[in-house]
């Protein structure tokens, strides 16, 4: 692993994590190319907002919950694979119950090239602090579906208040959200803005 890249919870002490990708639990049904352990992995920079973010949380009765931040070019190139792939149902019904497969890309849930593989972005919601329990947030990570977006509606009044909390945490620490995905922020000053990299998560 280069040296300014190191594993979130070794930084950021009380953050809870669930790398999915390195597991099946995620929308194509099985290990991601490059997750070869079940830990997250982000710059030194995305590391010190986080521990910045995980304060604020931790100040209301709150943690973080990170599912994913640095990204393999790898595993970017294994979901182009499979969104080219013809559709067996598998995970459907759970991550994108309203679009085909091959809509993926066009519909911006799937890229070729991700902010992720910079080491400046993450995938994460709030939990609670003693529990590590998720809050509700009107679905899930890598729901691939329009209730995903920011100021989607057909979600509860408490569920937004949920997703505005975690946005408004994110922007005070130096982050930009996502217009599709709640869950996914990028550093305002990432430390490699044009380079993607392909070191695997080990």
């Amino acid at each position: 692993m280069r040296d300014d890249f190191a594993y979130v919870d070794e930084l950021v002490p009380g953050i809870r994590w669930d790398a999915t990708y390195a597991t099946a639990e995620n929308f194509i049904g099985a290990p991601v190319d490059g997750y070869l352990v079940n830990r997250v992995v982000g710059t030194r920079a995305l590391c010190a907002a986080l521990v910045e973010a995980q304060g604020k949380a931790a100040s209301i009765g709150l943690g973080l919950l990170v599912w994913d931040a640095y990204r393999p070019q790898r595993a970017v190139d294994h979901f182009l694979r499979w969104a080219a792939q013809p559709e067996d149902g598998r995970t459907k019904a759970s991550h994108y119950p309203n679009i085909d497969r091959s809509e993926m890309v066009a519909k911006r849930y799937v890229a070729p090239k991700s902010g992720h593989s910079r080491g400046g972005t993450v995938d994460l919601t709030l939990c609670r602090h003693d529990t590590g329990a998720p809050v509700p947030m009107g679905g899930h990570h890598d729901l691939m579906d329009p209730v995903s977006h920011h100021g989607a509606p057909g979600i509860t009044p408490a569920e937004a208040a949920n997703r505005a909390l975690l946005r408004s945490i994110m922007e005070d620490c130096g982050f930009l959200p996502y217009q599709w995905e709640w869950w996914h922020y990028t550093l305002k000053n990432e430390p490699h803005p044009n380079t993607y990299f392909d070191f695997p998560v080990a």
